[in-house]
């Protein structure tokens, strides 16, 4: 049975962006690359290069998962149906699939590491299912105090990689809006960042970059993503001293309503930025943002707070 199309339905089809943006399979490898391209005068130089070799480990993990997608497909499209995420982040880490992935990222380092390395290492590997699960858990909830924070990138990496992973093996096409603006249609995880794309169907479009598995999804321009308000919305860069008005590659969307703040990427400016590379690299923004009153709600879990 064929469907036929009012005049305004076939309008506003010819219109519609495209809801969704996914990452490439070699996410983590373009990711790592940027960071250390980033490293090179940064103050924070040498942790973006560690992040750099977790992000190859990563992809490494992708490129030969340890374990199956463990959602089954039947469920997959339950939740979709229902306007439900189906790798939904609260349930998955509690079952535990992910703790496969971390164990794998661990075999990647050798055991006898020394250093503030080797001993974030040799803590979670002397560490129990259990424990492990509860970091992922508080970690996911943004609970940091629960997390000794010089296990969080490896942690997050680990997260990252299985839902990553997963992502790729869903009918993404099929799912819908969350039911804010910065939750992931995927995982119900926060956004970390936005991306204003540069190419094709999507040029010009803001997408808001998942903090866990990656998605990216399709949020209107000019809106607090927390709040919903457009007015005196502003735009704040480091870089405004060298770069034209409005063609800073990084600028943060502060909401004087809610004193929230987003960083956004603008690919127009600078092709080769990634959300969680950028962000990372950018930390002096959160600072100087911090000082302004502004709040960050976007975790970016290879990194703990403060």
């Amino acid at each position: 049975m064929s469907t036929i199309l009012e005049p305004g339905q076939i309008e506003a089809s010819a219109v519609m962006p495209p809801f969704l943006h996914l990452p490439p399979g070699n996410l983590f490898e373009l990711r790592a690359a940027r960071l250390e391209q980033l490293a090179e005068g940064n103050a924070l130089g040498d942790y973006l290069k560690l992040a750099a070799r977790l992000c190859r480990i990563q992809q490494q993990l992708v490129d030969n998962p340890p374990g199956d997608m463990p959602v089954a497909e039947q469920r997959q499209r339950l939740c979709i149906s229902h306007g439900l995420p189906p790798l939904a982040a609260d349930s998955l880490v509690r079952e535990g699939p992910w703790l496969a992935w971390l164990q794998a990222l661990l075999g990647h380092f050798d055991a006898d590491t020394s250093g503030p390395l080797g001993e974030a290492l040799q803590a979670l590997r002397s560490s129990g299912d259990d424990q492990r699960k509860g970091w992922g858990i508080a970690l996911l909830a943004g609970q940091y105090d629960a997390v000794p924070a010089a296990l969080v990138p490896f942690l997050g990496a680990a997260l990252q990689a299985a839902w990553g992973s997963w992502l790729l093996a869903l009918p993404a096409p099929e799912l819908k809006p969350a039911g804010s603006l910065a939750q992931c249609p995927a995982c119900g995880s926060p956004a970390m960042a936005g991306v204003v794309r540069n190419r094709g169907k999507h040029n010009g479009l803001r997408y808001l970059a998942c903090s866990l598995c990656a998605c990216e999804w399709h949020v209107v321009r000019v809106k607090c993503v927390y709040c919903e308000s457009s007015k005196d919305l502003r735009y704040t860069s480091l870089d405004d001293d060298r770069h034209a008005p409005g063609k800073a590659p990084l600028r943060a969307e502060c909401c004087p309503a809610c004193k929230s703040y987003l960083k956004h990427n603008y690919l127009e400016n600078d092709a080769a930025a990634e959300p969680l590379a950028d962000d990372l690299a950018s930390l002096a923004l959160d600072m100087r943002l911090d000082e302004e009153g502004f709040h960050r709600l976007a975790p970016n879990l290879m990194l703990a707070p403060g």
